[in-house]
């Protein structure tokens, strides 16, 4: 696969990648009841799930940006 199409397959990976991982990262919050917790958990909470997304997003862009073979 060229790197034009690469970029292109990940480009919209990487969008249903975040769209879909926002809506498992709600769902996981109000299955745990993250609301009902202190503060400072419900923080903890959203920080970990807010920067987690990041690993498979830079997996997918290191990918993208190989050269081609």
């Amino acid at each position: 696969m060229t790197q034009r199409k690469r970029k292109l397959v990940g480009t919209v990976a990487l969008l249903l990648l975040i769209a879909g991982y926002a809506v498992l990262a709600v769902a996981v919050a109000v299955v745990l009841q993250v609301r009902n917790v202190s503060k400072a958990a419900e923080l903890v909470y959203y920080v970990v799930a807010g920067l987690l997304w990041v690993l498979p997003a830079g997996w997918l862009i290191s990918w993208m940006q190989r050269p081609d073979a």
